[in-house]
């Protein structure tokens, strides 16, 4: 004897019932991602206005409320080193509406601060590196050498007696000598200014011998015989002065240091919220008319991928915590 089991009529339409909640779940989710965004952007800057962070993040949001019909908005935060900012945004719905716009101190604040409110490379989606800013090795006419290897003989001839001028402690232009001396066994003595401009004025008028300065600011003095470059930071000839080697081909394999300034999410913001973030900051930064105006300030577009700025950080992270260990540099 057979027994046949039939299942009843309304366990079939519960079934039903659950497969048509379950498509209809996925096609809400789906058009709620392809809708984004449905309001305001908030781009959170943890530096002051006027800066190259600031500018790179006002160039982006202008063109992106454009793209997106939304209104895309700069909140400065200054405070605490940048700090403030950051962790603002750390803390934050990780829904796409609250974005970060950071500069490569990111990557360096870990070794210089202790008890962080946050952490780098937990609590952030990376979007995309939106430009990069290469430094370029100057000296005073005063310093005997016209190359980056004769520079380092002279430096280790006199240890501790060479003086470089930096925009104050554990800033891009003092990371990169640091990474320089770090790499190249010389001793030479921070000397660190309140600012770009005061350190550049001092080097100009010869009370430090050399300056990682940015290029922008570096050129004009250049081509007026004020200033002698040496090199760039990069690890590729700089868009905006090619005429000058990188520091790697003139005598320090493997030396690479460029500012940059990126856009960050908080984690756990939704992949197709990110991969719709970054199509449109790439196609920014990329267009002809933005590379242009950046380029105007020494900045260089990138544009990236998620995942190749995060290999970015990662990488950076790790090597500013080796080099700020072996120089002992501690927070202001």
């Amino acid at each position: 004897m057979r027994f046949i089991v039939r299942q009843p009529r309304s366990a079939l339409a519960a079934g039903r019932g659950l497969a048509w909640m379950a498509a209809t779940f996925l096609f809400v989710a789906g058009a709620a991602a392809q809708a984004y965004p449905t309001k305001p952007i908030r781009v959170i800057v943890p530096q002051s206005a006027g800066g190259s962070t600031d500018l790179v993040a006002r160039v982006v949001a202008q063109r992106l409320a454009d793209a997106v019909k939304q209104p895309v908005v700069v909140d400065n935060r200054p405070g605490a080193g940048s700090l403030h900012g950051t962790d603002l945004v750390a803390k934050a719905t990780p829904d796409g509406y609250t974005l970060l716009v950071v500069a490569a101190s990111f990557t360096i604040n870990p070794s210089i601060r202790k008890n962080l409110p946050f952490d780098p490379l937990r609590d952030f989606m990376p979007v995309t590196q939106l430009v990069t800013l290469p430094h370029i090795l100057v000296v005073h006419p005063s310093v005997p050498v016209k190359t980056v290897k004769e520079l380092i003989a002279f430096a280790k001839s006199r240890p501790g007696q060479l003086n470089y001028g930096s925009s104050g402690i554990a800033t891009s232009t003092h990371m990169a000598a640091e990474l320089f001396r770090h790499m190249t066994g010389t001793d030479m003595v921070n000397v660190p200014y309140k600012g770009g401009a005061p350190g550049m004025v001092a080097l100009l008028g010869g009370q430090v011998q050399l300056y990682f300065a940015t290029i922008s600011t570096a050129i004009p003095h250049i081509r007026a015989g004020k200033l002698r470059a040496l090199g760039v930071t990069s690890a590729k000839r700089s868009v905006a002065a090619p005429e000058f080697p990188t520091i790697a081909e003139a005598g320090v394999p493997g030396y690479e240091h460029a500012s940059w300034v990126g856009m960050l999410s908080p984690a756990k913001t939704p992949q197709p919220t990110v991969s719709k973030l970054n199509a449109e900051a790439v196609k920014i930064v990329q267009a002809p008319d933005a590379k242009t105006l950046l380029l105007r300030d020494g900045l260089e577009s990138v544009g990236d991928t998620p995942k190749e700025f995060a290999a970015i950080i990662k990488t950076e992270v790790a090597k500013w915590h080796e080099v700020v260990k072996a120089a002992g540099i501690k927070a202001e």
